[in-house]
């Protein structure tokens, strides 16, 4: 049975982390692009591993927000067609909150505002960052900011989207305990829609007192 590595003090500090660009190259180009890297990295025993090779997946980077009505204690969501989880063999019909890609120099806000319109046709107040993270760091740069703003849920509903990209957007309504409901039974299986929600569930007290003040 081997034993396990032990860390050496001078991997203690992350500046004396290296990685060694060997050669990238762009493996593909199409709705996103796919970049295919030669690379070694510092190991924890110290020196540098072999040589590997990974490919990454670029897209940009997006904003997600949950609409919540604090007076109706209602929560926004959407449903859409997603290609993932089809090609999986699951229903291709995913609740998910807002989202949107980030364009070059565009203030995150903005981006917020504009998705919401979009993808919900509603208007959004006291935005409020949850917090930023990455989708699945070892197969994508992408990075996503998730935030949590105050809307009008009397005024969601219907089918939205930017028809040219292909979208078909419906909006559900939802009371906050029948969203509680649906993270329980795995109804809600895209993860940043469980990570906005369950912020929620931990700030809503304090969310109501602050945006119905």
């Amino acid at each position: 049975m081997s034993k396990p590595h032990k860390s050496k003090s001078h991997m203690s500090k992350p500046e004396d982390r290296k990685v060694e660009i060997i050669e990238k190259r762009t493996a593909f180009q199409g709705y996103t692009r796919i970049d295919e890297y030669r690379l070694r990295y510092s190991l924890y025993q110290g020196g540098m591993g072999a040589e590997i090779k990974r490919e990454v997946m670029e897209r940009g980077h997006a904003i997600l927000v949950l609409p919540y009505d604090p007076a109706r204690d209602e929560i926004v969501l959407i449903e859409q067609f997603r290609m993932g989880l089809y090609a999986r063999g699951d229903d291709p019909w995913c609740l998910e909150v807002v989202a949107g890609i980030i364009e070059d120099g565009e203030a995150l806000e903005d981006v917020v505002r504009r998705e919401a319109r979009e993808e919900a046709g509603i208007e959004l107040d006291n935005i409020t960052h949850v917090v930023d993270c990455y989708t699945s760091p070892g197969i994508t740069s992408e990075q996503i900011s998730i935030y949590c703003a105050q809307t009008d849920a009397a005024n969601a509903g219907g089918v939205h989207g930017v028809e040219a990209e292909g979208e078909d957007i419906k909006v559900i309504v939802m009371a906050f305990d029948d969203v509680m409901a649906a993270l329980s039974d795995g109804r809600i299986t895209a993860g940043p829609a469980i990570i906005a929600a369950q912020w929620l569930a931990l700030n809503r007290d304090d969310i109501r007192r602050r945006w119905l003040a």
